[in-house]
């Protein structure tokens, strides 16, 4: 009798066990197809099928790191040593032409979406001050376009993601929601990071999945760098047979410049010869690495960046200090996805793990001024102190420490950090604001490792990842009809160098700077701001004289001579077809700097009063 009871009650458990593993999954709970009768024995029961990825899928992390210029890091011909980017490199494919927005929130949801940043409804930022009622500018991504991760979720992936977000507006930011904007609502099954555009290295505004916490005290990376191993653990622990998708997007290399103690002073000296030389240096390095083309000319000093030979020595050494700490903080961020990718191996996951690594949503950051700054405000660029050369000289010794430093070097740096290319970060008209080193590791399909040279958008990434995975965009998301994905994948240039790029049209647009490129010849414009606040007039090299420009880029590769004049058909076809692609894409009415400027100057006086 006893035995009877034994088996009765294991069975009742066995059942109860199969019940509730069937009933927590929502895709399972479909039981619309069932057969209800009056009694359980004239019914019969439908569970529908867990949602499964396909057989062999890969393992899936891209990271994004943020405002790091072409001409950093020493994979790509920098002088920042990088060897963990340039073991994945070495081991994969590096494309030396590959373009972000300009900016960093629409880098973002473009990257997620795989849709140019206007369809989207991020042609600017989610933040008050940068978000207008238009459909193309009001910073909150729609249900039509679905993320990278609810695609892979529906497909049988766990989807976890760490660091910046950047894409919830900030009336949403409490963990009082609503939480639409936030990664959980938008395929993440677990997120750990912030939420704004930046935020301090050691006293960040933490949240996870839907609650705010309280930050340990550690650096951003190194949480969560810890943070990403365990999501990694428990779901290879939970042995459920599924691949896992997960988005790093360190706040690094964003200012504020902060790296840990041990960290500071690893290149003091190392870069007192300065920024001419530092551009001449990676000029030379990007050539013999064949990262650009052995005819490329290197584009004479911008007219407000002063030489540094004429500088003072008080300035070269405030000026220098900047940097070194700038550069410790990119090779720490390299140590600390060096210590993701260890791990990996350790566990013997990384040899089925597809890798995607983009060093910066845009150029190298312009929003240091000419002295750098000591003091930055975290959100809206304004300084605590003045932030002249007396000022930062006697903080000099603060510059990327934790406590009470918001550090950004001085413009000059930028300029050296974009090598080889004109402008900085925001300049949608120049590559110097949107080109930035692109990194595939995938040795189960990549066999012919090397450099690849097609043009390539942040849009693109998305659909090379569904094709490496086996999975088709789909129609519906959640029963919501989705846009196209506008992208165009990479996987044709996997095995043939050679191959001629795809993505053939691809605009551009950041608060009035534009540009448009089509099939090698590219029609740009700088925009001249009017506002006192803003330092965008540095990317205008002849003010009052500004109009559009016209590339030949295939030839000319850093874009030095302006064919506008010799060729004014081809100019005025790219600006008709910029207009189609604006309109196609949401991006009207053209929004400016300006326009930003006075909408938070109505935002500041609204709180004011309140």
């Amino acid at each position: 009798m006893k035995t009877k009871h034994t088996k009765y009650r294991k069975a009742i458990v066995t059942s109860a066990i199969a019940f509730i593993a069937l009933s927590s999954t929502a895709q399972i709970n479909n039981t619309a197809q069932a057969v209800i009768g009056n009694t359980f024995a004239d019914s019969k029961e439908y569970w529908a099928a867990r949602p499964k990825a396909p057989q062999g899928a890969s393992n899936i992390i891209w990271i994004l790191l943020d405002d790091v210029g072409f001409g950093a890091s020493d994979g790509f011909g920098g002088l920042i040593p990088t060897p963990n980017f340039g073991s994945l490199a070495n081991n994969g494919l590096r494309y030396t032409n590959f373009h972000t927005t300009g900016i960093c929130a629409p880098s973002r949801a473009a990257l997620l979406t795989g849709r140019n940043s206007s369809r989207v409804h991020e042609a600017g930022f989610s933040h008050v001050w940068g978000a207008f009622g238009f459909p193309g500018w009001d910073g909150r991504i729609p249900s039509t376009a679905g993320t990278i991760a609810e695609i892979l979720k529906a497909n049988g992936y766990n989807t976890f993601g760490t660091g910046k977000w950047g894409l919830t507006p900030d009336q949403d930011t409490s963990d009082a929601g609503p939480f639409d904007y936030w990664p959980n609502s938008k395929g993440f099954e677990h997120y750990f990071g912030f939420l704004y555009s930046q935020d301090d290295q050691y006293k960040t505004h933490l949240f996870e999945d839907n609650a705010n916490i309280k930050p340990d005290g550690r650096h951003f990376s190194e949480q969560i760098t810890d943070k990403a191993i365990s999501y990694i653990d428990k779901q290879q622990n939970a042995n459920s047979g599924k691949p896992f998708f997960l988005y790093y997007a360190p706040g690094a290399t964003h200012a504020p410049h902060q790296v840990p103690d041990e960290w500071r002073d690893i290149y003091k000296g190392k870069f007192d010869k300065g920024w001419d030389w530092y551009r001449e240096e990676a000029f030379k390095r990007q050539k013999q690495l064949g990262i650009i083309p052995k005819d490329a000319v290197l584009p004479a000093r911008n007219p407000n960046i002063k030489a540094w030979d004429s500088l003072s020595v008080d300035e070269k050494r405030l000026y220098a200090r900047f940097f070194e700490v700038y550069a410790a903080y990119l090779s720490y961020t390299d140590h600390e996805i060096g210590r993701l990718i260890q791990h990996l191996k350790d566990k013997n996951v990384l040899d089925n793990t597809l890798v995607v690594v983009m060093i910066g949503d845009n150029g190298a950051s312009k929003e240091g001024n000419d002295n750098g700054i000591v003091d930055q405000n975290i959100i809206g660029g304004n300084t605590k102190g003045p932030q002249s050369l007396a000022y930062n000289l006697a903080h000099i010794n603060d510059i990327g420490k934790p406590e009470g430093t918001q550090v950004n070097y001085p413009l000059g740096w930028a300029q050296a950090a974009n090598a080889p290319f004109r402008f900085w970060k925001s300049d949608a008209n120049a590559e110097g604001g949107t080109r930035n080193p692109l990194i595939i590791y995938f040795p189960q399909r990549i066999k012919s490792t090397g450099i690849r040279n097609q043009y390539a958008h942040i849009i693109d990434i998305l659909p090379t990842t569904l094709e490496i995975a086996g999975i088709h965009a789909p129609e519906k998301i959640g029963g919501i009809a989705q846009d196209t994905i506008q992208g165009t994948s990479l996987v044709y240039s996997f095995e043939n160098p050679g191959a001629p790029s795809r993505h053939t049209v691809q605009y551009y647009y950041i608060y009035g700077s534009r540009a448009i490129y089509k099939d090698g010849w590219k029609a740009s414009f700088a925009f001249e701001t009017k506002s006192p606040f803003l330092i965008n007039n540095y990317s205008v090299e002849s003010p009052g004289h500004n109009d559009w420009q016209l590339y030949n880029v295939d030839k000319d590769y850093t874009e030095r001579i302006d064919l506008a004049k010799k060729y004014p058909e081809k100019l005025t076809e790219l600006k008709a077809l910029f207009d189609e692609e604006a309109k196609r894409n949401n991006l009207y009415p053209l929004i400016t700097w300006d326009d930003v400027i006075q909408q938070g100057i109505k935002v500041m006086k609204s709180q004011n009063k309140k």
